[in-house]
């Protein structure tokens, strides 16, 4: 057969290959390629129609935690938004301003006030809402709200394994030893209170200051920590977690909302003697805890104890265990320590030569005992007549009449036993506890119930209306038209 032949042939069972192929395709069509490829024809494509555009959400700006039980967090993410509380309450507008910055206001529409950081705005006033600003309404005190400005970059300075968990907000106090505040943990936005030590500044101060800062050191710091992991007391602070980090302590605790015991004494320049025996009952059963587990707290004082809230009667915790010791039975404490206020005639005399024991606290109980019956302390580097450590260690003070004309002789006498310089004379935590100043049931059966009480965690999260409960609010009192519980909202 000549070539041509061949090459003919060749193509005609191609071309006879390629019909059948298309007379089996349906639709579309197919042909083989001589490499074997088998090639698919589509039908021409239909044109679609143009791909919408996705609407970007709005960005939140802004975040209202909650701060109190039946009120909602809610994210800010509009250009305004409204608070109800009976009607319409105050209203939170972000401005530009200038530049391509923005200016975050809170506007006052209520009969009845609405406070930012304590001061009233004034109905159809405004006044700049700036980042951990804090919303009360009603009353200064009755604080609801504080507002988180998402827009400023101050979380990014934390550790990234504690911001991870928590997110920090405004500060609740300071001292030499730390500074301490509010945070909300992420995962239910339960609050806490964060004490921060930063190790290098207290080093320094130490170095600087010798043993009148040893208090300070990290290693107290380290110690405040293990002394409050071993703890388990309603009336003591609890630790929740520690954050070791390597130039600082991240140390999160119990919050206590109602601030120091001290700032409640000095803004009612003394309380009620009933009010006091309900709160001192709780600071002895928490004293005679630390005690009968040979624990000696060192510097007990009303800034080392804290309310959980703003109502007259509540729960106390104990704080601040920087200074304490664990001791033996028989051990006795030789370091002067603690803050000369509330130190006993031992500490005085017996520094450096034969030690004292944990009666220490007891006479520290006693003049937090007499500055809450009588609103000024009982020793004062005030005096002129007597320096300090002479009234100490005399044990000299005075029941001021006017002061004290409401007083029973009862509370009086307790007084007296816990000042007593003597301290194999003066009362243990066990000998207060069982002083007929201290024999009142009713008392007894309220700060059970406090201390039974469970802390609720903070509702998650809505940006839908919510009502609250049914429970009275702290000071609504003070204003009459308050017949109902109000309803919160967001529109």
């Amino acid at each position: 057969m000549s070539k041509e032949t061949v090459t003919s042939t060749s193509q005609s069972q191609s071309q006879s290959q390629s019909q059948s192929a298309s007379s089996t395709s349906g639709t579309g069509s197919s042909s083989l390629s001589s490499a074997g490829t088998v090639i698919l024809d589509s039908n021409p494509t239909q044109d679609l129609a143009t791909i919408p555009e996705v609407e970007e959400l709005p960005k939140p700006w802004g975040r209202l935690w909650a701060l109190e039980k039946g009120f909602w967090n809610f994210v800010l993410k509009r250009k305004e938004h409204f608070k109800s509380y009976s009607k319409k309450h105050c209203r939170i507008i972000r401005e530009k301003g200038p530049g391509s910055t923005f200016v975050v206001f809170i506007e006052d529409h209520s009969s009845n006030g609405t406070f930012l950081n304590g001061q009233i705005i004034g109905k159809d006033r405004r006044l700049p809402l700036c980042n951990n600003a804090e919303i009360a309404i009603n009353h200064e005190l009755h604080k609801v709200f504080v507002f988180s400005d998402l827009t400023t970059d101050d979380q990014l300075n934390l550790p990234k394994e504690f911001r991870d968990k928590y997110i920090i907000s405004k500060p609740l106090g300071s001292g030499v030893c730390g500074e301490v505040k509010l945070a909300f943990e992420k995962a239910n936005c339960k609050k806490v209170a964060v004490k921060i030590v930063h190790k290098p500044k207290f080093a320094q101060l130490v170095s600087e200051r010798g043993d009148a800062a040893a208090k300070c050191s990290t290693s107290n710091v380290a110690t405040e920590v293990e002394i409050l992991k071993k703890l388990d007391h309603p009336c003591i602070i609890k630790i929740e977690e520690v954050f070791d980090f390597e130039d600082s302590f991240y140390i999160v605790l119990d919050l206590m909302e109602g601030g120091e015991l001290f700032d409640r004494v000095v803004r009612s320049k003394g309380l009620k003697e009933q009010t006091t025996k309900l709160l001192f009952y709780q600071m002895l059963l928490a004293v005679q805890y630390l005690h009968e587990n040979n624990i000696t707290h060192r510097d007990l004082k009303p800034e080392n104890v804290l309310l959980a809230n703003n109502e007259e009667n509540c729960l106390i915790k104990i704080t601040d265990f920087g200074l304490s010791k664990i001791l033996g039975e028989t051990s006795l404490m030789k370091t002067l320590c603690g803050t000369p206020t509330y130190l006993a005639p031992e500490v005085l005399l017996g520094a450096g030569a034969g030690g004292y024991s944990k009666a220490v606290d007891c006479w520290s109980l006693g003049v937090i005992l007499f500055i809450c019956l009588g609103g000024y302390p009982p020793f004062s580097d005030q005096i002129k007549d007597m320096n300090l450590r002479d009234q100490i260690i005399n044990g000299h003070y005075k029941f001021i009449p006017q002061c004290w004309a409401n007083v029973s002789e009862a509370a009086k006498d307790l007084v007296k036993r816990l000042l007593n310089v003597d301290p194999n004379k003066r009362f243990t935590t066990k000998e207060a506890l069982n002083h007929s100043w201290m024999q009142d049931e009713d008392m007894k059966k309220k700060a059970k119930q406090l201390m039974d009480a469970r802390t609720e965690l903070m509702l998650p999260l809505s940006t839908t209306d919510q009502s609250s409960t049914g429970r009275k609010r702290p000071h609504e009192e003070d204003h009459p038209s308050n017949t109902k519980r109000p309803t919160l909202s967001l529109h």
